[in-house]
């Protein structure tokens, strides 16, 4: 009876070892659960973070532009060397240019100078230079100087005539488009644009207006570059209360005008 009991206790010890490793097993499994629950709970706090870090960004990406852009300055007018220029990325070069052009304006406009004769002065003074240095040189050393011959080369009047030609092109187009009258709003954009240009060429001439609008490529993009983060949002007030004056304007006047062969191509 004695080894009857002993060989039943390990039984009986291992049945109730059984039933603790099962519920060690299921709190093992509870354990892991609430663990992966907590990975889990960071994982999604660092997506939520993420998603209102990016949120600012995307936000930064609709600032609105003055006239829309979408580029950098520097893009807008080509990236290449005029741009450079008119940005004055080089300001030896930039400021030669406008010292080049202002010099210009003052000898035809203030000095009354006129082109035909600018060119035939300076026609005979190189003309002369270079005659008494041919012959002070073959006095001196017996032999003439060398004078090199120049040629202007083929590539940059092709590469300016085909980009006057596209950009004229544009302009015929854009024209052709106003003059179709399905765009009343560009129409008297361009018409009032149009009239302003006319008023400032009867203040002054062509040379004039010229030399002022080269003066403005030179300074205004520089300028609007360096402070554009404060421009842009007086601008965009602007803008909105531009377009309430047009929606009034629209109102009380355009609507009231007849346009029957918008009203039929719409039917269509």
């Amino acid at each position: 009876m004695a080894e009857h009991v002993e060989n039943s206790d390990p039984k009986g010890e291992s049945l109730m070892e059984k039933i603790a490793d099962k519920f060690h097993g299921g709190d093992d499994s509870s354990s892991s659960s609430d663990s992966d629950t907590e990975t889990k709970k960071p994982a999604a706090k660092e997506e939520v973070v993420a998603a209102a870090e990016a949120e600012p960004s995307s936000v930064k990406d609709k600032v609105w532009r003055l006239f829309g852009r979408e580029k950098p300055v520097h893009k807008v007018f080509g990236g290449g060397k005029p741009a450079d220029v008119f940005l004055w990325r080089n300001k030896k070069i930039s400021a030669s240019v406008l010292g080049g052009a202002t010099a210009i304006w003052v000898l035809f406009e203030l000095l009354e100078y006129h082109l035909l004769t600018l060119i035939c002065h300076i026609l005979i003074i190189s003309l002369a230079v270079l005659f008494l240095w041919s012959n002070a040189t073959t006095f001196i050393n017996k032999k003439p100087p060398h004078i090199p011959e120049i040629h202007l080369p083929q590539d940059p009047f092709l590469q300016v005539a085909s980009a006057l030609r596209i950009e004229i092109n544009r302009a015929l187009a854009l024209l052709r488009e106003i003059a179709s009258g399905r765009e009343l709003k560009k129409f008297l954009g361009v018409v009032a644009g149009l009239w302003i240009i006319s008023i400032v060429g009867s203040w002054c001439n062509f040379l004039t207006l010229f030399y002022i609008s080269f003066v403005l490529l030179h300074t205004v993009p520089v300028l609007y570059e360096k402070y554009e983060d404060k421009v842009d949002p007086l601008a965009e007030k602007a803008m909105h209360e531009i377009k309430k004056q047009y929606a009034v304007f629209d109102k009380k006047v355009l609507s009231k005008i007849p346009r029957g062969p918008l009203k039929d191509k719409k039917r269509e």
